[in-house]
């Protein structure tokens, strides 16, 4: 468990400035915050970046562009240089190590939400108290936000000549019946962070909106920038009427806009990212095919002709609307009845191979289902979830998870709900600068950081986030994966730059046994520190191939730390920890 109930109602209510705001959450949408994590190794979520640099790539293409726009609605192919749109939110399953990108959203709800959750966590155990997201993070990332609607603003031609540009003054949020919407309450964080930055803000549905001598308004106050979370994704309604007239005369910026929808959002985009001879036809480089080939489910659009095949082939399948949202009118193969099929095959639909979700066992004591036997009403249930990553202009902003039950995520599933995701890609690492253990501030130029890996004999590298490494050396914690099997621990000890990885100072290797337990017995055979003239003959030494993967998970790729530790510029001063036990380096170097 991991959420603090209390200190999210103190921040729903203070964040937003409006007293109660928890309770109406709590009444209205009770199952929108999970108060269990989500554990996602930090490999994959370097995957799910790739996948996102990847997709990003065709859509830059000019072929890619031109073959999609040409048939998408003339308003779609307003823009083609400005804003990138905020809040592309790319939905994943992963299960059993298997990576699948299901759809990319154009205006994906819940990241001032996640940030929210990430104020209100708290470490149950020793094993994941540097897995808490720090409140550091947490303002980093909402000052991003407002960081990127200000970009989205300077982009167009809106705001001023170069060199003197008009800052942002107003925002509107624009949705249908905004107060009506299950994510009504994140419409108010985004209003307040907003307007604590200086940008007068409202929340409207379109038809509060007129366009009126070349300006839009809301009442007495022009809008520069809309943020749209409308799923009237091009803007034929007659309600979204004013605004479509100041979008298309270019009086305003609209972000999300209709052009990202097409190019990214529209489900058909699935099947050319998962079609090897259309991407090649496209001039899609081989590397990001493979890329988008490996993580995108074949995906095919839904004809006539193909019906009796697919049919056959339902069982495996996932059947979404091309223009739909929030998982409406989808369905899984193997639920079909002969009615639907026939509206799907009337409709425009595409067809997915399915990639089961993940499933994470929480506690059931307040939320007995069918699922559990009514001899055992407290035992635990699987919950499904999937991974949204929310990225902008190609770039992971923040990765969160979905709980649920049943064929999609819907926020309605006791214990269910937005739920933060745990990494050891944000914990990794404990920083000091000097074996008493004292921390520093990762910013100085001279602090100093233990990186701990463990090795398996299939040459798997496994970096262990450092709360967990302190509590597997004192007997707090146990990994049942390991249980019976013997490893290599691996601990460099990293010299850093404004807090970054900078050269390995030097490579601590010794050997762990894991008892039927899981729980960690070092040797006797003592740790030896790594010299370039006889690294090969001590069994708990690295081949070459993982100490290539451990620099990757390191620095990202080539850096200082491929040179050997014999070569560390003169007057570097080396740890005096490496002849530690593993059983005592907890207390002598963390």
């Amino acid at each position: 468990m991991s959420l603090d109930k209390q200190a999210m109602a103190q921040a729903l209510d203070q964040e937003v400035g409006t007293p109660g705001l928890s309770a109406l959450i709590q009444q209205r949408c009770p199952f929108l915050f999970s108060a269990v994590p989500v554990f996602v190794a930090a490999p994959q979520l370097q995957k799910m970046a790739e996948v996102v640099h990847a997709v990003e790539s065709v859509v830059a293409l000019p072929a890619y562009r031109e073959q999609v726009l040409a048939t998408a609605p003339p308003i779609a192919r307003l823009g083609t240089h400005g804003p990138l749109s905020v809040f592309f939110g790319y939905d994943f399953h992963l299960n059993q190590g298997r990576l699948g990108l299901i759809e990319v959203n154009t205006n994906a709800g819940g990241a001032m939400l996640n940030a929210l959750l990430a104020r209100a966590q708290r470490a149950c155990c020793t094993a994941i108290d540097s897995l808490v997201p720090l409140l550091a993070n947490v303002v980093t990332f909402e000052e991003r936000i407002v960081e990127m609607f200000r970009r989205e603003w300077g982009l167009s031609g809106l705001s001023g000549a170069l060199g003197h540009p008009r800052p942002l003054t107003s925002i509107a949020i624009i949705d249908g019946s905004p107060e009506e919407q299950y994510l009504y309450p994140e419409f108010l964080l985004f209003q307040q962070l907003f307007e604590r930055h200086g940008i007068r803000t409202v929340i409207a549905d379109p038809g509060a909106l007129e366009w009126r001598n070349g300006v839009l308004w809301h009442g007495e106050q022009a809008i520069d920038l809309v943020y749209n979370r409308l799923t009237d994704f091009y803007l034929e309604e007659p309600n979204s009427a004013a605004l479509r007239e100041a979008y298309v005369q270019e009086a305003v910026v609209l972000t999300p806009h209709p052009q990202a929808h097409a190019l990214y959002a529209d489900k058909r985009r699935l099947a050319l990212f998962s079609d090897s001879e259309k991407m090649q036809a496209l001039g899609v480089p081989e590397a990001v095919q493979r890329i988008l080939l490996e993580h995108v489910p074949s995906t095919e659009l839904v004809k006539a002709a193909d019906a009796q095949r697919l049919w056959d082939a339902r069982r495996n399948l996932f059947f979404k609307p091309v223009a739909g949202f929030g998982s409406r009118a989808a369905y899984r193969g193997d639920k079909l009845t002969k009615r639907v099929w026939q509206e799907i095959l009337a409709g425009e639909y595409v067809a997915q191979a399915i990639v089961s979700p993940g499933e994470r066992l929480i506690d059931n004591a307040d939320a007995p289902t069918m699922d559990v036997m009514p001899s055992d009403p407290k035992a635990p249930k699987a919950m499904k979830f999937d991974l949204r990553a929310y990225a902008y202009g190609g770039d992971v902003q923040w990765v969160a998870a979905r709980l649920y039950q049943g064929q999609t995520t819907n926020f309605r599933t006791p214990g269910g709900g937005f739920a933060p995701v745990y990494s050891t890609a944000e914990s990794w690492g404990r920083v000091v600068d000097s074996c008493d253990g004292d921390l520093v501030d990762q910013d100085k130029e001279s602090a100093y950081a233990s990186f701990v890996f463990l090795l398996d004999s299939s040459d798997e590298v496994h970096p262990v986030p450092h709360g967990l490494y302190v509590a597997l050396a004192r007997g707090e914690a146990t990994i049942e994966a390991m249980a019976g099997r013997t490893l290599r621990v691996a601990d460099w000890y990293v010299r850093l730059n404004g807090g970054a990885p900078e050269t390995v100072v030097n490579e601590t290797y010794s050997l762990v046994l894991f008892d039927e337990q899981g729980r960690a017995k070092p040797t006797q055979a003592p740790p030896a520190l790594l010299t370039p003239g006889d690294r090969a003959e001590n069994r708990a030494w690295p081949t070459a191939e993982e100490r290539a993967r451990m620099q990757a998970l390191l620095f990202g790729g080539a850096s200082s730390s491929d040179l050997p530790v014999s070569a560390v510029p003169p007057g570097t001063s080396v740890s005096t920890c490496s002849d530690a036990s593993v059983s005592t380096r907890e207390s002598a170097c963390r």
